[in-house]
């Protein structure tokens, strides 16, 4: 078996609250209000969407705001990985991981294992350092150890979600991969975005179901599951030594796209900053803005 490559869910599609689009001979990423769930394929330039997105957004009459997903795993770590990143912004490589205690960082002497303060406080950093997290899900039944896979840079995102997969699999009894869910785009106000929307993702038990009755269906499914001779346990285990397997998650085909996406150089854009006469002040309060939420 080949070493040092990380082992990581099959994925069939994506899940993105925005793309990329070209703007004054750039390509830059666009903020959106809604979810798309696209395909691995690209056409002129954009990801094809998935059947999914079509028969999901009928059901909701227009914008994609919920869908309705399981996760894959009991683990809540396995199925939200989340670290500080830096890529090179040329090849798309990643130069350093961390964690808020320890990074792997690529130097002149090779790989190494170093001290990761955090963005805030790292010197190092200051060339492009983000929070960077990728949610696993699964959407509808055709493949059950198929995934979509979703990726933000957003820390409400990435705390909303830790917070929400963690209490889930507490007050299940740890049938975290049983319970019927649901992906929800929400919006906050704040100070910083001027009262303005920002957007994160969110993770709640699904539509119609109390918490209570959620629990009963995770525990009638994992019953079946282990007649069957499903072994959730042992998919967990066999995922934690996947991940562990390489250095860093993504593969090398992957990263150019990703940085493209989520660590441009350039300010992600809206209709509004494509504006004629945009100060310079306005630009840079939407940058902030930003960073706290998600894009795309």
């Amino acid at each position: 078996m080949l070493k040092n490559l990380a082992i990581t869910p099959p994925v069939l599609g994506r899940i993105s609250i925005g793309r990329v689009v070209e703007k004054n001979g750039r390509r830059l990423p666009e903020k959106d209000d809604q979810f798309s769930i696209t395909t691995q394929v690209q056409s002129g330039g954009s990801w094809l969407l998935h059947p999914y997105d079509e028969g999901l957004r009928k059901a909701c009459n227009g914008k994609l705001r919920s869908i309705p997903v399981t996760v894959l795993f009991n683990d809540p770590e396995l199925n939200l990985r989340s670290e500080y990143s830096l890529f090179d912004r040329q090849s798309g490589r990643p130069v350093c991981v961390g964690n808020g205690e320890t990074c792997r960082r690529h130097t002149a002497s090779g790989l190494q294992s170093l001290p990761c303060p955090s963005p805030r406080s790292c010197e190092f950093a200051n060339s492009g350092c983000k929070p960077y997290g990728r949610l696993n899900v699964r959407i509808g039944d055709e493949d059950e150890l198929g995934s979509f896979i979703l990726r933000t840079t957003g820390f409400n995102s990435i705390r909303v979600l830790t917070a929400r997969l963690r209490y889930f699999h507490a007050v299940s009894g740890g049938l975290l991969a049983s319970l019927p869910l649901e992906l929800r785009l929400r919006a906050k106000s704040t100070t910083q975005s001027h009262r303005a929307p920002i957007y994160y993702v969110d993770l709640t038990i699904r539509e119609g179901l109390s918490l209570e009755e959620a629990i009963g269906e995770a525990r009638e499914v994992d019953a079946r599951r282990k007649v069957s001779g499903f072994d959730q346990a042992a998919l967990d285990a066999v995922a934690r030594d996947g991940f562990g397997e390489g250095a860093f998650e993504e593969p090398d085909e992957d990263m150019p796209a990703v940085v493209e996406e989520f660590f441009n150089e350039g300010e992600a854009v809206s209709q509004e900053s494509a504006t004629p006469g945009t100060s310079l002040k306005d630009k840079l309060d939407r940058k902030a803005v930003s960073n706290a939420g998600d894009v795309p």
